[in-house]
């Protein structure tokens, strides 16, 4: 069984119900952490160490977060910024995060349309997440294309809300179990584009 660590990134948790229901559909998982970021770091003071051990100690890291203007909340990037140091995590002697997986899970105010070449945003969510993906082969990481609760700002309704919290806890309990296979998940545009096939083929 691999070790899940969910970064959890939302400076306005209590008013996010589609955050809070993913949340909770993780939480108490067995081998699954979850480090909420505003939480433990409300003055951004980043406990460098603290974060680099928790890598170290997980197989997987997931960042879940709004997608603000087609990126991440600001602490992540102050995350990034901090946490990945040259000898630690790139460069000759910065290996240790080789060979971890590494993805988003996303929340967009736009519906899945409008992430499309000849959508509204003109890009894919898989284009506009391309930073993450370049700094996991610098760092050495796997990267899987995002998971993405698409639409947030139409209403999601409580049932497609609970249906998107089932479908990320069994994300993360298969990718705990090892039960997706990592190099189809990587052609996907989105990792719970269809969930149930992409297990099952494993």
């Amino acid at each position: 069984m691999k070790k899940v660590l969910i970064n959890f990134a939302h400076p306005a948790k209590s008013r996010s119900k589609v955050n809070k229901a993913l949340l909770k559909a993780v939480t108490g998982l067995e081998g699954v952490t979850v480090n909420d970021l505003y939480a433990n770091y409300p003055d951004f003071m980043i406990d460098i160490e603290r974060e680099k051990q928790l890598c170290e100690a997980h197989d997987i890291i997931i960042f879940q977060h709004p997608f603000y203007w087609y990126s991440s909340p600001a602490i992540v990037k102050e995350w990034m910024d901090l946490v990945l140091e040259h000898g630690w995590a790139y460069g000759s002697n910065g290996k240790a995060l080789t060979g971890k997986v590494i993805l988003q899970a996303l929340s967009t105010g736009g519906d899945g349309s409008s992430y499309q070449a000849d959508g509204y945003n003109q890009f894919t969510l898989k284009e506009l997440t391309s930073p993450l993906q370049a700094t996991a082969k610098l760092c050495g990481l796997i990267w899987l294309p995002p998971f993405a609760v698409t639409g947030v700002h139409r209403g999601l309704g409580t049932e497609k809300t609970n249906e998107y919290a089932l479908d990320y806890k069994q994300t993360i309990t298969a990718l705990r179990d090892s039960l997706i296979n990592l190099e189809e998940a990587k052609q996907l545009e989105r990792l719970n584009t269809n969930l149930n096939q992409l297990i099952q083929e494993h």
